[in-house]
C-alpha cells in the first residue's frame, strides 16, 4: 500500500512539469504501462488529474482547490502563537506577532514582557509603519514597484532623531532588511525601546508575517537585545516550516551587525 501511494504522489511533481502521456508517466515511475493506468485512472476519479483529449495527462482542478481551501483556512496567528509564548519565556520581553493588510501593518498577536516596564501596544493596532522593525520586514518583501509607490505616499514623522527621514533613506532601508533577512528598530519609534525581528514566510517563500522582541532600555540595552537575533531567526524559521509545511532552511545564526 505505501509503495502504491509513493507512485501515486510520485505522478504529481511529473504533471507539474507539464502534461504528459500514459508512456511518459510510467518510464518515470518504472512501472509497466498498466501500473500507470491503474494510478492515473484512480487520480483522475478524484479530480486530481485530468485526462486531455489528446489522451496526455494534467494536473486537476480538485487539486487547486484543495490547495487554494488549505491556504485560506491556514491561521498564521494561531501557529505561531505558542512559538511566540515559548520565545517568551526564553527571554522575558515583549513579542510580536504583525501582519500587513490594506496598507497597513498591524498587530494580530502580543505576549506581554515578564518586566514590570511594558510597552504599550495592543492587537488590532496599526505600527508606526516607517519605522517598526515588523513593518520593514513585511514591506521590503513588496515587488519593487509597489515597494516605491508606497514609500513615496507615506508620511515620515520624526518620532525620535533615529526616525527615518524621508522616501530615499525608507527605501534604503527596505533594501538592506531584504538582502539580510531581518529588522531592527532601535530608538525609532520611543527614545527608550529597541526591537528586532525576523519575517514568517510561506510555501511560496513570500513573507506573510513578521515577529519581533522589544524590550526598553532600562531591561537591556540595545546591544545585548540584538544578541537575541539568532533565536528570533530561529523561532520563526520554526512557524514558517510548520506554517508552509516545507522544510525551510535554517536562517543564520552566527554573530550580526547592528542594522
Amino acid at each position: 500500500m505505501s509503495q502504491t501511494v509513493d507512485r501515486a504522489l510520485s505522478i504529481l511533481p511529473l504533471l507539474a512539469e507539464g502534461p504528459a502521456n500514459l508512456e511518459q508517466v510510467a518510464s518515470r515511475l518504472g512501472v509497466h504501462k498498466s501500473t500507470a493506468l491503474r494510478l492515473l485512472r484512480t487520480l483522475h476519479e478524484h479530480g486530481i488529474v485530468y485526462r486531455q483529449p489528446d489522451q496526455r495527462y494534467r494536473l486537476g482542478a480538485r487539486l487547486f482547490a484543495l490547495a487554494q481551501q488549505a491556504v485560506e483556512n491556514l491561521d498564521v496567528r494561531e501557529i505561531a502563537h505558542p512559538h511566540l509564548v515559548a520565545l517568551n519565556e526564553k527571554c522575558g520581553h515583549t513579542v510580536h506577532l504583525a501582519v500587513y493588510e490594506e496598507n497597513e501593518v498591524l498587530y494580530i498577536d502580543k505576549v506581554e514582557s515578564r518586566y514590570p516596564v511594558r510597552m504599550y501596544s495592543r492587537i488590532g493596532k496599526p505600527v508606526a509603519i516607517t519605522v517598526a522593525a515588523v513593518a520593514k520586514l513585511l514591506l521590503a518583501d513588496l515587488p519593487e514597484p509597489e515597494r516605491r509607490a508606497l514609500a513615496e505616499k507615506l508620511d515620515y514623522p520624526l518620532y525620535t532623531s533615529r526616525s527615518t527621514p524621508h522616501a530615499t533613506a525608507f527605501l534604503a532601508e527596505l533594501a538592506k532588511v531584504r538582502e539580510q533577512g531581518w529588522a531592527t528598530d532601535l530608538g525609532g519609534h520611543e527614545e527608550s525601546i529597541n526591537c528586532v525581528g525576523a519575517p514568517i514566510r510561506g510555501a511560496d517563500g513570500r513573507v506573510v508575517a513578521a515577529m519581533s522582541v522589544s524590550a526598553p532600555n532600562v531591561v537591556v540595552t540595545a546591544d545585548e537585545l540584538l544578541t537575541l537575533l539568532p533565536l528570533v531567526r530561529r523561532t520563526a524559521d520554526t512557524i514558517s516550516r510548520e506554517y508552509s509545511g516545507t522544510a525551510i532552511p535554517q536562517s543564520p545564526t552566527g554573530p550580526v551587525q547592528e542594522a
